[in-house]
């Protein structure tokens, strides 16, 4: 979203693919029973003056806010820990409302799965229901794997994409109607199954009854991969009643998320991908170290390796 709408701004027509049937990603926020979870990304941090000034913008527009949650650490303290910590960014009302309002004024077509891109001069795109679309030049974003397997064997970045390893994450959501006597709200978890607990309704702008988001480790999603939802579902709830015996009474509401492509093992650092001469570009948040600041420049690059190409 933050190069289409920059290739937007500058004048040149941009239509966004999107399979889901709203904006977000993984930066989502799913809503069940009058409860809201931020079941993808759980906040953000801005590491770079680039980034910084464009959060202050978002900030005075009431599109993010500051989470300074409880915190605790559970099991050996992991290296990359903020020390001191960064401060926590979340977007309002849910970390899909950001994406929303960048979608505002594009051209976003939703529930729209592209299966085929053949290059023959221009790009001729094939969708899930049978829609042809054609266009000068192709950005995607999708997981590496997913974009390899659009380009085909034969693209000139085929190779690099197809060997992106991407960590696995099962998300699990957990609502009670009453508030718990749990003395934190949110977790660094770094032994057995799970590796976060947040307290969703904790962050600015929520609201709703007590809200959890629980995550599991990438090895422990990993080997549990094709696992039914119900077994991840009470799998991870039993070890986070070992965590905190306040999670004891049985929750109202109990659901999964299985995040296939949820990290980059090994980030890269080139902002993005391209080819010129099949005029693609391919980003993404593991194009430029992960996290959702690698996510927006590796959109600020995008747009200017298009700009260069298409104008």
């Amino acid at each position: 979203m933050t190069a289409a709408s920059r290739l937007a701004a500058r004048g040149l027509s941009v239509c966004v693919l999107e399979k889901s049937r709203g904006p977000g990603g993984r930066s989502a926020t799913r809503r069940e029973d009058g409860l809201a979870f931020d079941h993808g990304a759980q906040y953000f941090t801005a590491r770079s003056d680039a980034f910084r000034r464009r959060v202050s913008v978002w900030e005075q527009a009431g599109l993010v806010a500051e989470w300074q949650p409880r915190l605790r650490v559970l099991g050996p303290r992991p290296n990359d820990l903020d020390d001191p910590p960064q401060r926590r960014l979340v977007a309002v009302p849910g970390m899909n409302g950001l994406i929303r309002r960048l979608a505002d004024g594009l051209d976003c077509r939703y529930s729209c799965r592209l299966t085929s891109a053949r290059f023959e001069r221009q790009w001729q795109l094939e969708t899930e229901v049978g829609k042809s679309l054609t266009a000068r030049a192709l950005l995607l974003t999708a997981p590496p794997a997913q974009s390899a397997e659009l380009l085909g064997e034969g693209h000139a970045l085929y190779p690099t994409l197809s060997t992106v390893p991407m960590q696995p994450c099962w998300a699990v959501m957990l609502g009670w109607d009453e508030t718990l006597p749990v003395e934190f709200d949110a977790a660094f978890v770094n032994q057995g199954a799970l590796t976060w607990l947040a307290r969703n309704n904790s962050k600015p702008g929520r609201s709703g009854g007590e809200s959890w988001v629980l995550h599991a480790s990438d090895s422990w999603s990993e080997a549990n991969l094709e696992e039914e939802p119900g077994r991840v579902i009470d799998s991870l709830y039993e070890a986070l009643i070992s965590i905190d015996a306040g999670f004891g009474k049985t929750p109202r509401i109990r659901t999964a998320h299985r995040w296939r492509y949820a990290m980059a093992r090994r980030a890269m650092q080139k902002g993005c991908l391209v080819d010129g001469e099949s005029r693609v570009v391919v980003a993404g948040d593991w194009c430029s170290g992960s996290r959702i600041e690698g996510a927006w420049t590796s959109g600020v690059a995008a747009d200017r390796m298009l700009a260069s190409l298409l104008l």
